[in-house]
């Protein structure tokens, strides 16, 4: 099954807070945003231009869409993305919704993302690069 990825305009920053933080209200009025709360910590996936406290910040990360929605019978569809991207040793970080899930690469590496991506058949929508 080949699959496409949409490259999403917005470029993000992860940000890290205590296990015990409130989500800070700006959060929730962004046009997407991704909260995980673990035994050990948060971790929020914003746009960049929403700035908000947290202990550590890691900024511009473009997002990959598989685009969906995406059977919950159907496997190794993160395996596949990143073992393509790790071949060519670009670090991910990797969020999966009901529907679909993320591939977020550094603005810098995002190119030779795209390429190593086309190169092993998978789709690729651009609106920027």
């Amino acid at each position: 099954m080949k699959l496409t990825l949409k490259l999403l305009d917005e470029c993000f920053t992860i940000h890290s807070l205590s296990k015990h933080s409130d989500i800070p209200s700006q959060v929730f009025s962004a046009p997407i945003y991704f909260i995980a709360k673990t035994f050990d910590e948060v971790s929020i996936v914003l746009p960049q231009d929403i700035t908000i406290e947290s202990d550590e910040a890691e900024p511009n990360w473009q997002a990959l869409e598989v685009v969906g929605p995406l059977d919950f019978s159907l496997t190794g569809i993160l395996s596949s993305i990143s073992t393509v991207l790790a071949n060519e040793k670009i670090s991910i970080f990797a969020i999966s919704t009901f529907d679909t899930d993320y591939v977020l690469v550094k603005k810098e590496t995002l190119t030779a993302a795209i390429t190593a991506l086309k190169s092993n058949n998978y789709d690729v929508i651009q609106s920027k690069i």
